[in-house]
């Protein structure tokens, strides 16, 4: 075998490996994420909820209220 090619093989072992421990970084990454994403929209959701609530009660209100000058039905 030429020293050529074998700087060639261990050039593409070096390069292989390298991207593989990329793609592992990258697949651990992606999880973390997705678990920050989860427990951010536990934590979220309780004051979301009450965002809404709050929301419908002040449409209900509004809706109520007669326009200025005119008298309520």
């Amino acid at each position: 075998m030429s020293p050529w090619l074998l700087f060639w093989y261990l050039i593409a072992a070096v390069t292989t490996a390298a991207v593989l421990v990329f793609m592992i970084a990258l697949v651990r990454e992606a999880l973390l994420l997705g678990r920050t994403a989860r427990r951010f929209q536990e934590q979220a959701q309780p004051v979301v909820d009450d965002l809404g609530r709050e929301a419908a009660r002040a449409s209900d209100r509004a809706a109520n209220l007669s326009p200025p000058g005119k008298a309520r039905p």
